[in-house]
This record gives structure tokens, C-alpha cells and sequence, in this order.
């Protein structure tokens, strides 16, 4: 089926269709397709001319780089100048995975793709349609998540519709995202593996690998000055139109939410709870995020939470923070760039 909107006519596409998405990519068009992390916008990475349409697609910074898409492990070797031995252990690890590699890129990548930068990152999906996509395209693919610039990744079809209908060349339909927050970014360049975005990949799991792990200072946010190595370190990211306001974890948070809730005037507000403390909130708005135990179950469902806060029609949002060990320091990530001012 064909939609008209804006300025380019979508094709939305089935899986069986996925050759057709291909061609689009090899003739510089631009595909959104998914992923187990958040569904990526897609175009063919060595082309600056389709690159550049994914900057105009999303309203998205030039100095923000682009994650370069791979089909198989050895495509690596065409695109970074070296794979550091941090670097293959892990891929051996987690990929095909939610984790992206960054490393010293050669000349074929545009400078558009790296913004500027002599290093790209590069990952291996695990989601089996993206890697049938690569594979029949016969080019790497570049992709950011595939929302507009700023607001909440999109983890369905739906969020994808709702924000590129009109934008893209194509939209491949697929399940929903199971990982829920976009790949793990891990610079590999020096002697110690540097998460540059947290995700999927936990800093526990990296280090069991590599022997040690550090989290870049800039991982909550970089200056206005500095070029960001990864995607999501600079930019207010993740953000819905609702107001969120995150409530740390300690002995008095459900007090504090309690307290931030009421003094809002307004009737459009909401508490963004875990599973647990529902029964803490009685004649307040809710909407359960998940399961504290399990945080994986919160993080495939934060950007879909944050959407359905603007679908209900919600001004302002109270979050309970969460433990930051494991995945956890991934959502805290995307919740704390979400409600910065």
C-alpha cells in the first residue's frame, strides 16, 4: 500500500518484500526497518547523497554521527582501518547483539556518516530482516533510530507511521522492538573498552570479557563545544512533548513522588511507576513501566511509556527513577536526557 504526505511517497512494506527495500537502498533512497533494539532509518552508507536524506528525514544535527549496519562479521574489515583485539572478543561475544564497535574508519565512510570524525560505528544486528536487508542491498547501511529528532525512539510499526509517514522512500513492518533502547556504544580504540551510550550490552557484561570497562564522562551530555564520538551523547534525546520529571531512587521516593504529584495543579499529569508500587499511587493517574526485578522488562517499554503519555494527552509525567546496575543504566540514560530542560 501507497501513502501520500508531505513530501515523499511511503511504501509500506511487508517482510516478503524485503527485496524491494533493497533497491531502494542501492538507489540512494532511504528505508526504515527494524531492529531488536528501536527501528532504524536506513540508507546506503557509502552514498553522501542518501545519507544526507537521512539528516533531512528526522530534522537531525550534522554533528551527530551515524551507526554504520553490517550483515556479517568480516564486512567489518571493509570500513575500519583496524579491529582492535577489545573489540573482536567482544563481537564474539554479543553479536550479532544490541552493541555497537567504534573504531578507526577508512576513507570509503563519508564524512557525513562519522560527522567529521576519524573513528565510525559499526554494528552487527541481531534482528534477521535488518540483516536480510544489508545483505540484498550489498552495501552497508547507515541508520539512527527512526523517530523525529529528539522525541522517543520508536519501538512499533505504529510509532514509525505516526512519525515518517511522508519522509522515507519505505517502512518495512515488523514486531515489536525487544530490547526497547538502542545499542550499547563502546569505543574501542584505546587499551580499555569507554561506553560512549549505554544499552543492552550492560557494563558487567563488557567487563566479564574485556577485564575492565569505563563510562565516558559525556555520557549524560557533552558541551556545545565538543564533537560527540556516539549518537545520543549531545542533543536533548528520547524527550516526549509531556513534561518528565525524574524522582531519584532512595528510601523516600514513593514519598516524593507523592509530594511532586500533588503540588501540580493541573489534571493532566501522570505517574510513571513500576509494577511493584502501583498500589502505593490509589487515586492517582498511572501508568505502569514494569517489572523492578526484571529491568529489561522496563527498558522495552520506556519509549513506548513516554509516547502513550502524549497519546492520553498527559502535561507532565512523575517517573520513578531505577537501580542503575545492569540495564538499568541504560534507562536511566534515556529517562535522564528526556527530562532535561
Amino acid at each position: 500500500m501507497r501513502f501520500r504526505r508531505f513530501i515523499v511517497e511511503t511504501q509500506v512494506l511487508s517482510k516478503r518484500r524485503i527485496k524491494k527495500a533493497s533497491e531502494i537502498i542501492k538507489n540512494n533512497g532511504t528505508v526504515i526497518f527494524p531492529t531488536e533494539t528501536v527501528y532504524g532509518l536506513g540508507a546506503n552508507a557509502l552514498s553522501e547523497d542518501a545519507v544526507k536524506k537521512i539528516f533531512i528525514a528526522k530534522g537531525r544535527p550534522a554533528d551527530n554521527p551515524l551507526i554504520v549496519h553490517i550483515a556479517d562479521f568480516d564486512d567489518i574489515y571493509n570500513f575500519v582501518e583496524e579491529v582492535p583485539e577489545n573489540a573482536q572478543r567482544l563481537a564474539k561475544a554479543y553479536w550479532p547483539g544490541p552493541m555497537t564497535l567504534v573504531m578507526k574508519k577508512k576513507d570509503n565512510i563519508p564524512a557525513v556518516v562519522s560527522a567529521g570524525l576519524d573513528t565510525v560505528g559499526v554494528r552487527l544486528p541481531e534482528n534477521k530482516i535488518a540483516r536480510k536487508l544489508i545483505r540484498l542491498s550489498g552495501y552497508p547501511i547507515a541508520a539512527p533510530s527512526a523517530n523525529l529528532s529528539g522525541s522517543p525512539s520508536p519501538t512499533t510499526v505504529e510509532h514509525v507511521l505516526n512519525d515518517m509517514l511522508g519522509r522515507v522512500d519505505a517502512i518495512i513492518k515488523g514486531k515489536d522492538s525487544k530490547v526497547g533502547v538502542e545499542s550499547t556504544v563502546i569505543d574501542v580504540t584505546g587499551d580499555i573498552p569507554v561506553i560512549l551510550r549505554p544499552g543492552g550490552i550492560t557494563a558487567e557484561m563488557i567487563k566479564k570479557i574485556c577485564g575492565d570497562v569505563k563510562v565516558a564522562k559525556g555520557v549524560d551530555g557533552v558541551t556545545n563545544e565538543e564533537k560527540p564520538k556516539s549518537p545520543g551523547m549531545k542533543y536533548k534525546h528520547y524527550a516526549p512533548k509531556c513534561e518528565i520529571i525524574l524522582i531519584e531512587k532512595n528510601e523516600k521516593q514513593i514519598e516524593n513522588v507523592k509530594k511532586e504529584y500533588e503540588k501540580i495543579e493541573s489534571e493532566n499529569k501522570v505517574i510513571i511507576c513500576t509494577k511493584k508500587n502501583k498500589k502505593e499511587y490509589k487515586g492517582m493517574n498511572l501508568l505502569c513501566i514494569g517489572n523492578a526485578k526484571k529491568p529489561e522488562t522496563i527498558a522495552r517499554k520506556l519509549f513506548y511509556i513516554f509516547r502513550k503519555c502524549d497519546d492520553l494527552g498527559y502535561k507532565i509525567a512523575i517517573m520513578e527513577a531505577v537501580e542503575e546496575d545492569g540495564i538499568g543504566m541504560a534507562i536511566m540514560n534515556r529517562a535522564r536526557r528526556a527530562a532535561k530542560k
